[in-house]
């Protein structure tokens, strides 16, 4: 079992830097930066925070939003996803894109598109190798179900070609496109690279190019001169890994970072008196936060007991505790407004002790005692304390185990050893695109072991995913995706908790870009 993660909060009072920091509080990391935008050496440099450090610049093998935020800057897509509160997409490196038919998407490039470090000009030979690499066996991507029922990508010209699926797959235009894996590479760096990058990466086609990353501290970004969509605003971006929004706050409050998320606990009182010379704004959320429970491990293999903890979990008393009430109940892992939002979830969300103790002694138990793995950020630990509390009404005993970011993002993987036998419950929270299929993904019998942590593993569930996501009619989609949450929560693996919001803070001298769910585009924020 793991050891408890804690840190410390150090101040410098020269120059107010975080280091590495949390308790309660979280991570915070060394920003040495000054009150507000500055020409720092004569350089503009833009500073922000994002919830977890790098994983990997390689858009095969990145570990979700964190990255395509770097990702996005530096690299170059068909289209992006265009900033404001309606989702919709505009075009970056496509002059045209069509779809055809259901199957056939017509793309155009447009022309000079220059790779850095003098790799040249950009074809669609890079598009097709960019996008069947994802599909390639031994790139082993763990981002390979973004691309659905890809089958090839056929080259009609130097700057044309037709992307082609085995059959309809109507996520490619709001996830696979405009997100992670719809970043176009360079097939002839990447191939002197031998197939696959880490932290570091050959050349770019984005507004920034990656300059330097300082693990648990920042990655900057600087300028690309030769971008093809004109000056980028910044000479360079600064981003810094800080976990927990409090922490970020302090780090806003204090004038390191110009832009971060804050915590919904503080919402209220930074609208009522926000910082001087800067804008709080809310947006609803497409993360998905709930309590996973492994159904491999020897104790939590249990239906039984794992249906008592679901009904021990209260949820209201989570979202009063944890979010102050400025969040909603989950109903499942689709945020409303999505197809295949449910209006209300099997099991209610206040808890049920009496039937909770009812599903113990079905288990043959009288008592339990498990697990709870959670990520070590002030709403995390308060959410384990409330469930520690009412699970010990039912005679249901919650030991909890803190870890720093670095150890909670590999807990579940089985790549990173075998630590993975020994979860539990685990809190966990995913972001997501503006597609159902985007949720649903990570919960097929694939990604046991990858992102698929409660090892749940239904071959219904595997054929209705496979279908919704190829499923051109939308009412269909919509009731798939709903039966699909039903057979998670019958499973009894998961207790869904919350979407969240999105409450972020910025000063006025920038101004920000995000996409609906209030999740970043650094390459759209430019000076006020």
């Amino acid at each position: 079992m793991q050891t408890k993660q804690r840190n410390k909060l150090i101040l410098n009072p020269d120059r107010r830097q975080f280091l590495q920091t949390s308790g309660a509080l979280g991570f915070a990391a060394a920003t040495g930066a000054l009150p507000q935008i500055v020409y720092a050496q004569g350089k503009k440099i833009l500073k922000v925070r994002a919830y977890a450090d790098m994983r990997s610049l390689d858009p095969a093998l990145s570990q979700g939003i964190t990255d395509e935020e770097i990702h996005s800057c530096i690299y170059s897509k068909l289209i992006q996803y265009k900033p404001g509160r309606e989702w919709g997409w505009q075009l970056d490196a496509a002059e045209s894109l069509e779809q055809l038919d259901d199957t056939h998407i017509k793309f155009k490039l447009k022309q000079d598109i220059m790779f850095t470090n003098g790799y040249g000009e950009m074809t669609a030979e890079d598009v097709k190798y960019s996008f069947e690499r994802i599909l390639d066996e031994k790139v082993e991507s763990t981002n390979k179900p973004d691309w659905g029922s890809l089958k090839e990508v056929v080259v009609d010209g130097k700057y044309e070609g037709t992307i082609v699926f085995d059959e309809p797959y109507p996520p490619a235009w709001n996830i696979a496109l405009p997100y992670i894996v719809g970043n176009i590479v360079c097939k002839k760096a990447w191939e002197e690279a031998g197939g696959r990058i880490d932290t570091t990466t050959p050349c770019g086609s984005g507004p920034y190019v990656h300059k330097e990353w300082q693990p648990k501290q920042k990655t900057i970004l600087a300028r690309n001169p030769d971008w093809h969509g004109g000056t980028a605003a910044f000479d360079e971006i600064h981003i810094f890994p800080i976990d927990d929004e409090n922490t970020a706050q302090i780090a806003f409050e204090s004038g390191d970072i110009d832009y971060t998320r804050v915590s919904l606990s503080a919402v209220v009182n930074l609208k009522a008196s926000p910082p001087e010379n800067s804008t709080v704004e809310d947006y609803p959320s497409l993360y998905y936060v709930w309590v996973g429970m492994n159904v491999e491990n020897e104790v939590t293999s249990n239906q039984n007991l794992r249906k008592a903890i679901q009904h021990c979990i209260d949820v209201p008393s989570i979202l009063q505790a944890s979010y102050f009430g400025a969040a909603g109940a989950a109903t499942g892992i689709i945020a409303p407004g999505l197809i295949g939002h449910r209006e209300k979830s099997m099991v209610p969300p206040t808890a049920d002790i009496t039937k909770a103790k009812e599903y113990l002694a079905a288990a043959g138990m009288d008592s339990a005692s498990v697990t709870l793995d959670v990520l070590n950020k002030a709403a995390n630990v308060t959410t384990a304390q409330v469930i520690q509390a009412t699970c010990a009404q039912a005679g249901i005993n919650v030991d909890v185990n803190l870890h720093e970011s670095g150890a909670f993002w590999s807990l579940g993987d089985k790549s990173a050893g075998e630590r993975y036998k020994d979860v539990q419950l685990i809190l966990n929270r995913f972001s997501m695109a503006p597609d159902p299929s985007y949720a649903t993904a990570w919960f097929v019998t694939d990604q046991r072991g990858v992102w698929n942590w409660e090892w749940y593993s239904d071959a219904e569930f595997d054929k209705l995913e496979a279908a919704a996501k190829a499923n051109s009619d939308q009412a269909a989609r919509h009731q798939m995706y709903q039966k699909m949450q039903d057979m998670m929560e019958e499973s009894g693996a998961y207790r869904f908790i919350t979407h969240e919001a999105t409450p972020v803070i910025y000063r006025n001298t920038i101004k920000p870009a995000f996409r609906p769910d209030g999740l970043p585009l650094l390459r759209n924020f430019s000076a006020a």
